[in-house]
Formats: C-alpha cells, structure tokens, sequence
C-alpha cells in the first residue's frame, strides 16, 4: 500500500504534463513563402488559313497568287536573345505534270513569296524562292522582344508562275513554318 500510495502523486504529475502538451500548439499564426518563377524565351505560331488555294486573274497566263496569313507569340531573352520563322516545303507539288517547287520547269516556274511580318518581328526583304531543301527566312527578332498576349501577323504572299506547260489539275504541296526564339 505504501508503494502504491508514493506512485500516486507520481501518476498525477506524469499525467498533468501530458494533459499540457496534448494542448499546446506548436507554431505561429501565420507563415511566408516565396513564389519564384523563372521566364524563358518562348515562341509559337497560328496559321490563319489551313488552305492558301493559288489563282489567276486577268489575262491569260497571269501568275497564281495567294496569301499564307498566322499570328505570332515571342519572346527573346534580354542580352543575345533573338528568333525567326521560317518556312519550308515540305512536300513538293502533287501529282506530276504539274508545278514543282524541287524541280521547277524553268527558273520562271519558282514558287517565290514576299513577306510581311508586324512588330516586333522584321520582315525578309526583297522576293524569296520557296525550297524543299532549307528553310527560309519570312521574319527575324532581335533580343528582347515581346509580342502582346493577342500576338502579331504576319504572312507570306506566294507566285506561282501560270506556266502552259502544266497539265492541267489539282496540285497541292505542304509548306510547314517555324518559328524559335533564344
């Protein structure tokens, strides 16, 4: 009995201090984090018009002619940042007998384009020769450029010349564009 008489304030006691820590909370009201983000170069494109359809009017033999329309996104980095789009043919005209970006009848027969490109990019200059070996150039950016979140246009406005020699029918050829930023 006397044992359990001098285990009882000891029991009391063990179970005062648990009874205080089940209670008692551990940090403070409130807390702080820091959200941290890193931005990189970034570049997209939209083609406008999934089909550029080539056609001819006025007199006889005019060049076929047409326009590739897309919205652009970029941006550069600050110091050495800079990008393009380009474009290449991807697969030539088909079927036979018709034009041929690869192997054109004549010189003549080239599919060219001119370029028209809104701020921030630069647009290439002078007529370009579409290829289906290289990509060319439709616009440049320099470093630190930003489009606006609705983008930029810019688009590419074929020739073909409307040689006699061609067969007559359909033909179609895939041009894919690229656009990168750094």
């Amino acid at each position: 009995m006397k044992s359990t008489l001098r285990l009882i304030p000891l029991l009391a006691l063990a179970l005062l201090f648990t009874a205080s820590r089940a209670l008692a909370q551990t940090g403070s009201p409130t807390g702080t984090t820091t959200v941290s983000v890193t931005i990189g170069p970034q570049a997209g494109l939209t083609i406008t018009n999934s089909s550029t359809p080539l056609t001819a009017s006025g007199s006889n033999f005019n060049l076929f002619t047409g326009s590739t329309g897309l919205t652009y996104f970029v941006r550069t980095t600050a110091t050495g940042g800079g990008g393009s789009i380009t474009l290449k043919v991807t697969s030539d005209f088909s079927p036979s007998g018709g034009p041929s970006v690869q192997s054109p009848l004549t010189s003549a027969d080239a599919l060219t384009y001119t370029c028209t490109v809104a701020s921030p990019g630069t647009a290439c200059t002078g007529t370009q020769t579409a290829s289906t070996s290289s990509q060319t150039n439709l616009a440049t950016f320099g470093t630190n450029v930003h489009t606006g979140t609705g983008g930029s246009t810019a688009s590419a406005s074929w020739s073909l010349a409307n040689d006699p020699s061609y067969k007559t029918g359909t033909y179609n050829a895939t041009v894919t564009f690229t656009i990168s930023a750094s």
